[in-house]
This record gives structure tokens, sequence and C-alpha cells, in this order.
């Protein structure tokens, strides 16, 4: 669908739009219906509630929808409350003129908006013309009620009644196809409320034939916990062979802004705790890193001076005793720290990844604690560990020539003492 056009002819004569970007052409206002008095009765009724939720907002209403935009004053304040822009200072004077002015403003703000006007113009609002005043609060429903509505790749009228298919689409006896006879037996509105509040409707005991029952249930329901008004009589739609598809949309546009803003809401909130769950795991992993460090480097620092004694020992015993706990510790010891370094560069590497996708700040461990410094150390471990290990080879092959020497020089010994006796 293309943007809905800006365009508005002056000389008080307006135009009621081509909005392609929400309604195809044969869905379009048509002035002839208007004149069906059910149509128009349901029409009155819900645009006139539609208004007063929000004007409220503003501490005001309306009671008479034709009698009370005459002047353009409350028409501004409604353009204002629900677009939550300044309109341009109204025109205070009574007189005609002053409120052809105000009229003219409120309509210039809606082409603003990309909405094109056809034969709506300000002299017919301030004349009361009931025909050009329920089409003109329709285009301003459409605009920023139903325009915006997008889901999936549907927008506006499509896109709400995807909504709404969705939605009720697990419910017996609810199948939504328009925006008129599906709703006439109130399921459909039950299950939207249902759907998104259980606790306020128990959907089991609704019967298809109680249709005003439903409707009216569904229509207080909405009116109590959803602060939504009641914009419809059960009765007109039950009684009414086709009732009124503007009045249906505009009604059940609520529900969409009601609970799709919910979703939205629960979406953000979920996105933001999954932020947080996100850095707070980054934060869990930035405090092992440092624990894992300080625990390696410290087992390296005590490790080292074990090392670099090379104070031989006089016995064979106990140098073989050396060379035991020095194979401990390459088999008991050291595995489990080897492992840990090795999982401190991964845990590093996943650290730093992770912050990289969500665009956080690279992860600067304390000082003295990066991987490249337990590198080092490990790298000067292993050096004392080599040199520790040809010290006590090299003092063993001692030790042992030294016993070989020493039981020769016995032998001799024993060998002259009894040659001398």
């Amino acid at each position: 669908m293309t943007a809905v056009e800006t365009q508005m002819t002056y000389s008080n004569s307006y135009t009621i739009h081509h909005e392609e970007a929400y309604m195809t052409q044969e869905e379009d206002w048509d002035r002839d219906l208007l004149l069906d008095p059910a149509w128009e009765k349901q029409q009155r009724k819900t645009f006139t509630a539609w208004c007063n939720s929000h004007l409220r907002k503003a501490g005001t209403q309306i009671e008479n929808i034709e009698e009370d935009f005459r002047n353009g004053l409350k028409l501004m304040l409604l353009l204002e409350v629900i677009s939550g822009e300044r309109l341009p200072k109204p025109d205070k004077g009574k007189m005609r003129f002053h409120k052809i002015a105000n009229v003219n403003k409120a309509l210039d703000f809606i082409c603003s908006k990309g909405v094109k006007l056809v034969s709506i113009g300000a002299e017919e609002i301030v004349d009361g013309n009931v025909k050009m005043t329920l089409g003109m609060i329709w285009t301003i429903i459409l605009r920023f009620a139903i325009q915006d509505i997008s889901v999936e790749e549907t927008s506006a009228k499509e896109g709400l009644l995807l909504w709404c298919q969705r939605k009720t689409a697990p419910y017996r006896n609810v199948n939504v196809q328009n925006f008129h006879i599906s709703w006439k037996d109130g399921l459909a509105l039950c299950a939207l409320i249902h759907r998104h509040r259980p606790d306020l409707i128990d959907y089991s005991k609704l019967r298809k034939d109680d249709p005003v029952g439903n409707l009216n249930t569904a229509f207080e329901v909405a009116e109590k916990f959803l602060d939504i008004p009641k914009m419809l009589d059960a009765e007109d739609i039950v009684n009414t062979p086709k009732p009124d598809e503007k009045a249906i949309m505009t009604y059940v546009s609520c529900f969409y802004h009601a609970f799709a803003g919910a979703e939205q809401a629960e979406t953000a909130a979920n996105r933001i705790c999954k932020v947080l769950a996100v850095n707070q795991e980054n934060e869990k992993l930035m405090e092992e890193y440092e624990k894992l460090a300080s625990e390696l480097l410290e087992w390296i620092r005590r490790t080292i001076p074990w090392l670099e004694n090379r104070a031989a020992e006089q016995t064979m015993r106990a140098m073989q005793q050396k060379l035991e706990d020095f194979r401990d510790y390459r088999r008991i010891h050291k595995p489990p720290r080897v492992q840990e370094k090795c999982q401190l560069e991964i845990n590093f590497n996943t650290l730093q990844t992770k912050l990289r996708l969500s665009n956080r700040p690279a992860f600067m461990p304390s000082e003295g604690k990066m991987v490249s410094d337990i590198a080092n150390a490990w790298k000067g471990l292993e050096q004392v560990e080599k040199g520790y290990e040809e010290w006590l080879l090299t003092e063993i092959r001692r030790l042992e020539r030294l016993d070989h020497l020493a039981e020769k020089f016995k032998q001799k010994c024993a060998m002259h003492e009894t040659w001398t006796s």
C-alpha cells in the first residue's frame, strides 16, 4: 500500500481521502450508507464514546457529536490529546467566522498528517451536518487509531483483522472474517478479552445462542477492568442484519491498543530483563576471571620458590624423596592448574566476544592479571620446573657415583683387613 497523500483544497472545501495506507477505495466512507438510521445510530454512540475516552484526559467531554464540535474548540482539543502535539491558538470569538477559522485549523492539522479530505468543509461542521461530522471523526479514528496498527506484513484494517484472527483462533464458535457479522454473537469480543485476561471471563460458560448476554458481558468487563468505555448497544448489534463496520472497528481497535500496548510493554520489559541478565552474566564472568587469575598466579608464586630451591640432600634416600615429591607435583598438583589456565583463556575470550556483540567496552582485568601476564608467569614456572628436574637427575647420578665409589672403597678396605689379619 502507498502512503496516504497529503493535499487540501481551500475555499472551505476539504476532501475525504483515498486512504490507501489503511483502507481501499471501496471501503471509503460512503455518504449514502450513512443515511441508514441503524448505522448512523451506532456511529453516533461509538464515535461519541471514542471521542470522550480521549477528551476526558483533558477534563471535558461531548454530549452531542454534531453540536459540540461546531465551534472547533473541542475538535482542536481532541486532536491535541490524541496526537500529543500543539495546534495553533484557537480564535476565542463566538461569531461564525471564528468557528469556521477554528474548524479550519483542525482540518489543516488532519491534512498535515497525510490525510486527503474530500468534500468536508468547515461550514458543514459549523452548521452541524451529521454526515460530514461523522465522516470527519471516522477520518480521525482511521488516522490516529487504526492506520498505525501493524501485524507482521499487514497494517491498518488488515493488520487489525489479522490480530483479531490470531488471538481468537483457538476458541470454539469464533471465526473472525470481517468487522460486522463476525462480532454479532459477542463470542469474538469475549475471546479477545479471555485470551489476554482469562481471569475476567469464564469462556466455557458462554453460549452462542445468547448474543446479547455475551455482548453485555464483554462491554461491562471492558469498561470495568480495561478502561474501554461502552461504545455499542448489544440490542442494536443483534437486531441489525449487518452491524456498522466502522463502529465495530473503532471499538475493537481499543482492545488492540489496550492489549498490544501491554504486550509491547511486556516485550520491552523482557528485553530489559534479558539485557540485565546478560550484563549480570558478564559481570559474573569478570568476577570468576579475576578470582581464577588471582588463585592461579598465587599458586605459581608459591611453587616457583620450591622449584628454585637447589639445596642438595646428603643422602640418596632424601634425594629420592625429593624426586617423589616432584613426581607428585607433575602427576597430581599441576594438571588441575593446567585446566584452570585453559579455562581462564576460554572465559576471557568468551567474555570479550559477548561484550563486543552487545556493544559494551572490552574487559580490562586488574593490573598484573592480563592473559599475557598469566602466560608469562606460566612460562617462568615451566622454565624453573625444567631446571629443577635436570638438577634432581644430576644430583641423583652424582650420589649414585659416590655410593658406587664408597662401595668399592669398602670392598678394598675389607680385602686389606682380611690380608692384614
